[in-house]
């Protein structure tokens, strides 16, 4: 177990001295070693700090899965540039918020979604440098200057830029979804970062022996700090795809010897649904890690594949705050605090409930520096999410007598689809602006494969019609395409209370009624 300097840049360093030429990723179709990680990294220093940028400095990337994802994340690392990874689906005004937010001086995007930064070039206030990995494309912007990154690379030198980096120093600011206004961009120190990565090899016991999996983007956590820095702390080796195929998937893990993966949202139920074949036990994975646990598949998942769970709670600015061992896993909890955590269940008034009684899971660190930082530039948001010495999650759970914590619903206004955390307010902004669109109401409602889907209860003004189709096609070129409603409900009014405050909590009793529309049933497609 790597126990160096806890900053990304030297623990690349630490794998790449020791050995070298070995396959630490292997892609799709390309495999990438120690050396070449480390290299490039370096060279990624150099080209950054060419264009202006020290540290403390702000720069996004926008890539797919891909060595040069990880050639940027070692190379703003070890120049003390703020990374600041951007979800590839995003566009439109989301994009532009994020990038002002976060104060870019920069972006490295790939050639495939560099028209979504032109067409906002008049918005973006701080950015000046587009890097655009991919084909070269001939692009003119009075704005801010574009270059190549293979062009940058190809005339970068590779040896150390020698820059102070402390692992309290913030590492990359993350954006997670708004509740009741705009996403929230949280800070990461690298000692996070390795927090988070030292909790998951304890819980799994990797060691050199493993292989991890992961279909999960580099733009969160999980597969940052969960599978790629886990795997460089345990001394193992990672296979990374795009995407999550469900059909391939165990055929994936048997040609590469993988011993474990992660999961999120319904991969555990997809993987279920398939049908069944004689060698479904004949695999090499031998545990899994993740959220959620459907109650109904457990024992089924663990007989038919052969593979341990281990589930978890926990979110972006704390890490993994609760786990739930294989070897003493309880059902339907996720499990008992990890040794470097309080965790409570508080009421109203802020104070513990007894075992049983539901309230709001809060969590507070026994060591300085494993949770995040605050919320860039939003002070207030920071402030208001530690009430009382205590970070607020806005997560609604219950304890028993055992001290098993059980996780029951969110308190905060986000859906949670397919492992994305989907902002209503994000989406309800983009249906407002529709000009025959009076109000709008976005909720979450129960996924026949776990999780949920995007439900908009919407008001039409008055002597307008809007087809469902039409309002979808309005949304798609706005909004991430996992954040576009699959159901239109419309009302003559919304619920209010007397404050004029949505009552969601009676559309969400209401959920998919007789006269939603859902576009999966008419073969709409996003």
């Amino acid at each position: 177990m790597y126990e160096g300097v806890e900053t990304f840049g030297k623990i690349v360093e630490h794998r790449a001295d020791s050995k070298p030429y070995e396959r630490f990723i292997r892609f799709e179709n390309y495999d990438l070693t120690y050396q070449e990680l480390h290299q490039n990294g370096n060279k990624v220093s150099h080209v950054i700090a060419a264009l202006g940028l020290s540290k403390g400095d702000t720069c996004a990337v926008m890539l797919p899965n891909s060595p040069e994802f990880l050639a940027m994340w070692v190379g703003l690392a070890r120049l003390g540039v703020i990374e600041v990874p951007i979800n590839v689906a995003f566009r439109g005004d989301l994009l532009a918020y994020i990038l002002n937010k976060a104060e870019c001086k920069a972006l490295v995007i790939s050639s495939q979604w560099v028209e979504r930064v032109k067409e906002l070039s008049d918005e973006l206030i701080h950015l000046q440098h587009v890097i655009v990995v991919g084909e070269e494309v001939e692009i003119e912007e009075e704005n801010f200057s574009f270059y190549s990154y293979e062009n940058l690379m190809l005339n970068a030198r590779d040896t150390h830029v020698k820059v102070d980096i402390q692992s309290t120093d913030p590492s990359l600011i993350l954006f997670t979804s708004g509740t009741t206004g705009p996403s929230k961009g949280v800070i990461l120190s690298h000692r996070a970062n390795f927090s988070l990565a030292q909790t998951a090899c304890d819980l799994m016991d990797y060691g050199p022996e493993d292989r991890l999996f992961t279909v999960f983007p580099l733009f969160h956590i999980n597969a940052r700090y969960t599978t790629i820095l886990t795997a460089l702390m345990a001394d193992c080796d990672v296979v990374m795809h795009e995407k999550f195929s469900a059909s391939k998937f165990w055929d994936i893990c048997r040609k590469e010897q993988i011993t474990s993966f992660n999961f999120m949202g319904s991969m555990l139920t997809i993987l279920m649904k398939q049908p069944r074949k004689p060698n479904d036990a004949d695999n090499p994975v031998r545990k899994a890690y993740g959220a959620p646990t459907p109650v109904e598949i457990y024992h089924d998942f663990i007989e038919r594949f052969q593979v341990e769970i281990s589930e978890v709670y926990g979110s972006t600015e704390l890490g993994t705050a609760i786990y739930n061992h294989a070897d003493t896993f309880k059902l339907g909890s996720c499990g008992k605090p990890v040794p470097i955590y309080e965790v409570e269940i508080h009421d109203d008034n802020d104070q513990p409930c007894p075992p049983g009684t539901a309230g709001e899971i809060v969590v507070r660190p026994k060591e300085p520096s494993i949770m995040f930082s605050g919320y860039y530039g939003m002070s207030e948001a920071t402030v208001k999410a530690w009430q009382n010495l205590w970070f607020h999650t806005g997560d609604r759970g219950w304890v028993d007598e055992e001290g098993y914590f059980y996780f029951l619903d969110r308190m905060k206004d986000v859906v949670r689809r397919k492992g994305e955390n989907i902002s209503s307010y994000e989406v309800e902004r983009v249906l407002n602006d529709h000009p025959k669109v009076k109000e709008s109401a976005v909720i979450g409602v129960p996924s026949e494969l776990s999780e949920e889907e995007v439900l908009a209860a919407i008001t039409v003004k008055d002597g307008y019609n809007l087809k469902p189709e039409d309002l979808l096609d309005y949304c798609k070129t706005r909004i991430a395409d996992f954040a576009v409603p699959r159901y239109i409900r419309y009302l003559k009014a919304l619920p209010k209370n007397t404050s004029l405050r949505v009552e969601k909590y009676k559309l969400r009793k209401d959920g998919v009624t007789d006269d939603t529309w859902d576009r999966e049933l008419v073969g709409y497609k996003v």
